[in-house]
């Protein structure tokens, strides 16, 4: 098929790309550059089957080929990034996805969005379930997010209903793995850079929020279920319902580092989760979906990928 990947060059964006280039797709990858660097498309420049295309979804677009999927992964997913430029978050959501999907609607493509756990905020039910409507704020410092990212599965569910276009939504929790940014911002990536290099890991509050962590590969698999499943169009939760405390995740990768990092305490940001785990009944009876990848099995992995890139630093 001929795919196309809005925020192509982002963690997940490319190792999709890697994914369906190996199963003989023919992807194109539209990004802005503004959080997925250029060397994450660059990597597949010789192959003929890839194509990158400069492009803010945020703005009309029209690549002249008719599509068959279409990933709607364009928004930056880490605090930092996404805070950056609250305004532009929003707009990414909820404008680029208007974009995407008018795109859609001309060449027939089915479109899939890349939603979150976020749309839960700091939820009072827990594990999450998709019915639960959540608990987010419209006025904190992630809001440009959370809210972008739940009007952004309005538009698509409206322009279902509307015109007919074929979506379909997956909400995605915590995920890790190779292709990160070591600035990405988030807890994998911050903890597991500060143990290779033997800094403090800073944990906020006390640590005994929870997450829920998923490997990549894991992710692929429910989206791309997700993507080619019939009569379904979501939300599903895709997400590893294994839970950590941050405390716990951060011993958990100095034990695997072998590093003698210390544990070092920040206050807690606002609006920052307490909880979070996916109820994935859903996924498991529509999709056949569930995680494979333990999280010893998959932050060794990301541990290799990133302790490869400081080596190459280094050099």
């Amino acid at each position: 098929m001929k795919i196309l990947i809005t925020g192509g060059a982002g963690f997940i964006g490319t190792n999709l790309a890697e994914r369906l280039l190996a199963a003989g797709h023919e992807v194109w990858a539209l990004d802005n550059f503004f959080s997925g660097p250029r060397a994450n498309v660059e990597r597949f420049a010789g192959d003929p089957r890839f194509h990158a295309v400069e492009h803010d979804v945020t703005e009309r677009f029209d690549l002249g080929e008719k599509f068959d999927r279409i990933y709607n992964l364009a928004c930056p997913a880490s605090p930092p990034w996404y805070q950056k430029d609250p305004v532009k978050t929003m707009r990414t959501n909820v404008e680029g996805s208007v974009n995407v999907l008018d795109f859609a609607r001309r060449c027939g493509a089915r479109v899939l969005q890349a939603s979150t756990s976020e749309v839960y905020g700091d939820p009072l039910e827990h594990p999450q379930k998709e019915s639960y409507r959540g608990n987010v704020t419209m006025l904190g410092p992630r809001a440009c997010y959370d809210e972008g990212k739940r009007a952004a599965e309005t538009v698509f569910m409206e322009y279902h209903r509307m015109h007919g276009v074929d979506v379909r939504i997956v909400r995605i929790f915590n995920t890790y793995g190779p292709y990160m940014s070591p600035d990405d911002g988030r807890v994998v990536s911050n903890f597991i850079i500060q143990a290779l290099k033997g800094e403090p890991i800073t944990i906020y509050g006390d640590g005994s929020q929870t997450r829920s962590f998923q490997y990549v590969s894991d992710l692929l698999d429910g989206m791309t279920a997700m993507m080619e499943s019939t009569g379904f169009v979501g939300p599903v939760n895709i997400g590893n319902p294994g839970e950590f405390t941050v405390r716990e995740f951060a011993q958990k990768v100095i034990a695997l580092t072998g590093s003698k990092s210390a544990i070092e305490q920040r206050p807690l940001p606002t609006d920052d989760p307490r909880q979070r785990k996916p109820d994935i009944s859903l996924a498991k009876e529509k999709l056949g979906w569930e995680p494979k990848v333990s999280l010893e099995e998959g932050l060794r992995k990301t541990i290799a990928y990133f302790a490869s890139i400081l080596n190459k630093e280094r050099v």
